[in-house]
């Protein structure tokens, strides 16, 4: 496997086991080149400047930055940098949300080496790669109303902080993690709560266990 690929790919996620494992399943086919990795969003952007890629497979949880808002710079900054978002979180949490943000694929992390080569392949042909599954809920929401789905019409910070939350997290734990002020967590989370019209963190748990948002 060469650069001289068709496919060039950049691995962003910050567990070194995982990376590996994708260049092993990546090397089986001969159209596909990984040409860089990174470990965290800021080292993500900078390598999508430098690199001679055209896919990026990109984990949303990263020490640094929310994977969404590294979508968004991405896409920003390289439009024909196509993004797979390759994570751990189902996708009923995160999906629809990133196909929003700019990815042209979502894969999780339980998928079959076969279907994250083809996802790469469909992608990298100027589709879209939506799963089954996603195809299928998305199917069934078409003519449901979005009762019990308050947390759709959050901004994708606001729901971080929601997941944070629910996690059992301060608001000081969350600024912390976030690399943002206390001040600027307590107004996403008074914002958070008016949209989904709850009343504190003991609804707002509540509400994130039973729409199955948080492990």
């Amino acid at each position: 496997m060469t650069n001289d690929a068709a496919i060039k790919l950049l691995i962003v996620d910050d567990h070194a086991v995982v990376r590996e494992g994708l260049k092993q399943i990546l090397s089986s086919a001969a159209d596909m080149a990984v040409v860089g990795e990174a470990a965290t969003g800021l080292e993500a952007i900078k390598m999508s400047r430098l690199l001679d890629c055209n896919i990026m497979l990109l984990e949303i949880s990263l020490p640094d930055k929310n994977g969404i808002e590294v979508l968004k710079q991405i896409k920003s900054e390289s439009p024909n940098v196509s993004v797979i978002i390759f994570s751990t979180h189902r996708e009923d949490q995160y999906a629809v949300r990133a196909h929003k943000a700019g990815a042209s694929g979502y894969l999780s992390k339980n998928s079959h080496a076969a279907d994250i080569i083809s996802a790469i392949r469909q992608v990298a042909s100027g589709l879209k790669y939506i799963s089954p599954t996603l195809a299928q809920e998305l199917a069934n929401n078409l003519n449901q109303e979005h009762e019990g789905e308050l947390h759709k019409t959050l901004s994708d910070r606001e729901f971080q902080t929601l997941t944070l939350i629910a996690s059992g997290k301060s608001v000081s734990d969350i600024a912390k993690e976030l690399s943002l002020s206390v001040k600027t967590i307590s107004e996403y989370r008074a914002r958070l709560l008016f949209k989904m019209k709850l009343r504190h963190n003991a609804e707002l748990t509540h509400y994130a266990i039973k729409n199955q948002l948080v492990e």
